[in-house]
């Protein structure tokens, strides 16, 4: 009505400033009336379609005014400076801020600072031509949270020269595509890992038939080495055996028949008279003698008679005594006075050790002095032969890699056939300690094996 008004005011005013109207003939007032009428009618016919298009209009603003402020992506509509001129709800919601407090904010601000200059350079490509642009940043919301927006450009012009950006949140894109991306080396992790199965399982397979091989390998060796061991416990029982019995020839029948010799060859120098023969009786007396004494120190070396007469107390200090005659090496030796009954089997093993061991004094120590120390308990016999000499590598020498030590693992064998444990001990400047533990109950592994007795 207010535009009605000043339209008729309007056109009042230009006839009054215009020239009068040209005198027109008289007309028919019924027919002017009727031209009138028309005039109305077809003026309210336009006054209806306007009203019509202007309620059409009006649909089409809100429709569309509803498509702008909903819409999937953020509007917004950003100058040069990137200061915010409009927005719709969309990308007010992205932001977390009313529409109302966004506007003439700068759209810089929610613009990640890692992102800033990237932002800058599209937004100034934005207003270099007219083309469409495009670029990926990473917004900061009112509430601090993070998320991936893919920005599209224009540039707009007329009063203002504006940027029409829309804004669309590509976050669950990139999380899906990092999970994608995740998701990819997790496969690729578990393929490895089957791989890395697949092939420990065939290690492990190769492994166990290793171990099996190896086992029976293992358990081959260790019969093989129980026989060995039987076997040398065997000999070791015949060399025993057998020089008991040459000591015992020896002894009873070279012995006593030498002995009968030279008693025959006193008798014989009584009844000769001739001084020359003699003396030459004399001679072989003396050769005779001597050989006495030789046959009984083989005797004494094959096996001592004080061992089988009167023990292994009296043995060891015989084997003491004839140990410092022959190397004038003093010897040391601490004995109970009496030991609880022996088999003979251990008290051969007890004697056989400290033989071996003071003759690796002798060849090896380079000692001033030995030591032979015997004592018991209640379960336990222990023998100790040890010296002040040089040490040496007594793991290395029991494990059978040097044939110089060759007679330590004699003294095992033996220590261990008669039921014992051995045990050797060298340090530096201490020199070397070997140890016997018999147990005094006889064991039952003890027993030597059977042996055919010679003929």
């Amino acid at each position: 009505m207010e535009n009605a008004a000043e339209l008729r005011r309007r056109a009042e005013k230009r006839l009054r400033a215009g020239k009068p109207p040209p005198n027109l003939p008289e007309a028919d007032p019924r027919r002017t009336l009727h031209e009138l009428q028309v005039h109305q009618i077809q003026l309210e016919m336009q006054n209806a379609e306007l009203r019509e298009a202007r309620a059409q209009l009006e649909r089409l603003v809100d429709k569309y005014t509803d498509l702008y402020d909903f819409a999937p992506v953020g509007y917004f509509s950003l100058d040069a400076a990137a200061c915010i001129h409009e927005v719709n709800l969309t990308g007010a919601a992205m932001l977390g801020i009313e529409r109302s407090r966004l506007l003439r904010r700068s759209f810089s601000g929610f613009v990640a600072p890692a992102n800033r200059s990237a932002f800058d350079v599209f937004l100034r490509n934005v207003f270099a031509d007219d083309g469409r642009k495009v670029c990926e940043i990473t917004l900061k919301n009112e509430s601090g949270s993070t998320l991936w927006v893919d920005l599209q450009g224009t540039y707009a012009a007329g009063p203002e020269s504006l940027c029409r950006l829309s804004v669309s949140d590509v976050t669950a894109l990139k999380r899906a595509g990092e999970a994608q991306k995740r998701a990819e080396v997790l496969k690729a992790v578990n393929e490895a890992l089957e791989a890395e199965v697949a092939r420990r399982r065939e290690t492990e397979k190769s492994l166990r038939e290793s171990k099996r091989r190896q086992s029976r390998l293992l358990r081959e060796a260790r019969r093989m080495q129980e026989q060995l061991r039987l076997l040398s416990h065997q000999v070791l029982h015949v060399q025993e055996a057998e020089r008991r019995r040459i000591s015992l020839d020896l002894h009873d029948e070279i012995a006593q028949t030498l002995v009968a010799i030279n008693v025959h060859l006193a008798s014989l120098a009584n009844d000769v008279d001739n001084g020359r023969m003699q003396e030459k009786i004399m001679e072989t007396q003396k050769l005779v003698e001597q050989s006495v004494e030789s046959v009984h120190r083989f005797a004494m070396g094959l096996r001592p008679t004080v061992l089988d007469d009167f023990g292994l107390i009296h043995a060891l200090k015989a084997c003491a005594k004839d140990f410092t005659e022959k190397t004038n090496l003093p010897v040391r030796i601490e004995l109970p006075g009496e030991l609880k009954p022996l088999g003979d089997g251990r008290s051969v093993a007890l004697y056989r050790v400290a033989q071996a061991a003071l003759s690796n004094v002798t060849r090896h120590a380079e000692a001033t002095e030995a030591r032979i120390t015997l004592r018991q308990t209640q379960r336990t016999l222990i023998l100790e032969v040890a010296d002040n000499g040089k040490a040496f590598d007594a793991k290395r020498a029991l494990s059978g890699k040097n044939s110089a030590r060759l007679g330590l693992i004699g003294m095992r064998e033996r220590a261990e056939m008669a039921g014992g444990r051995f045990h050797v001990t060298s340090t530096p400047g201490k020199g070397t300690t070997v140890s016997v533990r018999m147990p005094l109950a006889k064991p039952r592994s003890s027993r030597p094996p059977a042996t055919k007795k010679s003929t």
